[in-house]
């Protein structure tokens, strides 16, 4: 197994400082260190490299941007401890890391209905987006997940509408496209809900409600799901 230094090393062999510049403009800069390494790159690295959470911890605690996404990419869900799922949110920065971790591994933990409520109450921005994206982790990933445990993220983005930081908002909206994309009864359900939305007639609102109502009443997304029922 490869030490930290041996990895750490890897990475900046990989560094393209020319890509920094395309992280920053996506919204990826509050970084202590960044290196500009694409997934691409960084994936079969971590294949590479293969799971292993105690090694995942250990470069999770590098100031590097990429060592973080690192152990994203090779941490194991089923040690993924409660109390290790805290201490990652709340030393989120970016919307990447908070989306990697939403979506590649709290989705496979048995606390994630728990803390989806949890951090959607919550004040910091970064915690509260990662309720929104482990909602879309658990839609997209958990194939035999039946709609009744679905429907109850549909309150829960309907609450918290109002909030107009960008993180939130966009994950808020991601969240009701993605139930919405799921299947027809769920379609209906978050159609329903948008226009609910729309209806509290705050801006941030008015947008998510107007932007997944495009996409979900569009004869793309209806032809899919009447193929899919079939």
């Amino acid at each position: 197994m490869k030490s930290i230094d041996e990895i750490v090393s890897d990475l900046h062999s990989m560094a393209d400082p020319s890509y920094i510049s395309k992280m920053e403009y996506f919204g990826i800069k509050d970084a202590p260190e960044s290196l500009g390494i694409k997934n691409a790159y960084l994936k079969p690295y971590a294949k590479e490299i293969g799971r292993n959470q105690s090694l995942a911890n250990e470069l999770w605690k590098k100031p590097i941007h990429e060592c973080k996404l690192l152990a994203i990419h090779i941490s194991e869900p089923k040690l993924f401890t409660e109390e290790l799922a805290e201490k990652w949110t709340s030393e989120c920065y970016s919307w990447d890391l908070v989306d990697g971790i939403g979506m590649k591994i709290l989705p496979k933990t048995p606390f994630a209905f728990q803390k989806i409520d949890e951090w959607s109450k919550r004040e910091p921005e970064f915690e509260k987006r990662m309720a929104f994206a482990l909602m879309v982790g658990i839609t997209i990933h958990d194939k035999k997940l039946p709609n009744d445990r679905l429907v109850s993220f549909f309150p829960i983005i309907e609450r918290e509408s109002w909030d107009e930081r960008n993180f939130v908002k966009k994950a808020v909206n991601w969240a009701l496209r993605q139930l919405g994309k799921k299947n027809l009864e769920l379609n209906k359900l978050a159609v329903e809900y948008a226009e609910r939305i729309k209806s509290q007639n705050s801006k941030p609102a008015r947008w998510i409600a107007s932007d997944a109502l495009r996409e979900l009443q569009s004869e793309k997304i209806q032809d899919r799901l009447s193929a899919k029922s079939k």
